[in-house]
Protein backbone atom coordinates (compact mmCIF):
# COMPACT_ATOMS: atom_id res chain seq x y z
CA UNK A 1 0.00 0.00 0.00
CA UNK A 2 0.81 3.64 -0.64
CA UNK A 3 -0.74 7.01 -0.10
CA UNK A 4 -1.01 9.18 -3.45
CA UNK A 5 -2.34 13.17 -2.52
CA UNK A 6 -5.50 12.77 -4.55
CA UNK A 7 -5.93 8.81 -4.55
CA UNK A 8 -5.33 8.06 -1.06
CA UNK A 9 -4.15 4.63 0.02
CA UNK A 10 -3.35 1.96 -2.67
CA UNK A 11 -2.24 -0.96 -2.61
CA UNK A 12 0.78 -1.46 -4.33
CA UNK A 13 2.99 -4.66 -3.32
CA UNK A 14 6.52 -3.86 -1.97
CA UNK A 15 5.66 -0.56 -1.25
CA UNK A 16 5.21 0.75 2.48
CA UNK A 17 1.80 1.50 3.78
CA UNK A 18 3.04 4.69 4.56
CA UNK A 19 5.18 5.65 1.73
CA UNK A 20 4.41 8.70 -0.72
CA UNK A 21 3.95 7.98 -3.88
CA UNK A 22 2.91 10.07 -7.20
CA UNK A 23 1.01 8.81 -9.62
CA UNK A 24 0.55 9.52 -13.43
CA UNK A 25 -2.41 8.75 -15.45
CA UNK A 26 -2.29 7.82 -19.34
CA UNK A 27 -5.21 10.61 -19.93
CA UNK A 28 -3.28 13.18 -18.47
CA UNK A 29 -1.89 15.37 -21.50
CA UNK A 30 1.00 16.12 -19.54
CA UNK A 31 2.48 12.44 -18.69
CA UNK A 32 4.18 11.44 -21.63
CA UNK A 33 6.46 14.74 -21.40
CA UNK A 34 6.89 14.21 -17.32
CA UNK A 35 8.02 10.57 -18.11
CA UNK A 36 10.24 11.21 -21.00
CA UNK A 37 12.05 14.11 -18.77
CA UNK A 38 12.60 11.47 -16.17
CA UNK A 39 14.21 9.22 -18.36
CA UNK A 40 16.81 11.84 -19.31
CA UNK A 41 17.27 12.81 -15.62
CA UNK A 42 18.10 9.04 -14.93
CA UNK A 43 20.29 9.24 -18.40
CA UNK A 44 21.84 12.12 -16.93
CA UNK A 45 23.23 10.67 -13.73
CA UNK A 46 24.59 7.65 -15.88
CA UNK A 47 21.66 5.02 -14.83
CA UNK A 48 20.04 3.16 -17.93
CA UNK A 49 18.69 0.68 -15.88
CA UNK A 50 15.04 0.59 -16.77
CA UNK A 51 15.29 2.55 -19.86
CA UNK A 52 13.03 -0.23 -21.45
CA UNK A 53 10.20 0.26 -18.76
CA UNK A 54 10.37 3.40 -19.53
CA UNK A 55 10.00 3.63 -23.07
CA UNK A 56 7.43 0.62 -23.10
CA UNK A 57 5.01 3.17 -20.16
CA UNK A 58 5.98 5.66 -22.86
CA UNK A 59 4.47 4.13 -25.69
CA UNK A 60 1.01 2.90 -24.03
CA UNK A 61 0.24 6.05 -22.53
CA UNK A 62 1.10 7.49 -26.12
CA UNK A 63 -1.45 4.86 -27.18
CA UNK A 64 -4.44 5.71 -24.30
CA UNK A 65 -6.93 7.52 -26.67
CA UNK A 66 -8.49 9.56 -24.21
CA UNK A 67 -6.52 12.83 -22.80
CA UNK A 68 -6.88 15.81 -21.20
CA UNK A 69 -5.48 18.17 -19.04
CA UNK A 70 -5.03 17.15 -14.73
CA UNK A 71 -7.57 18.03 -12.19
Amino acid sequence: MAIENKYGELVIDGIPVDEPVFLLRSQDALAVATLQFYKLLRESTGDVNGAEAIDLAIRRFKAWPKKKLPD
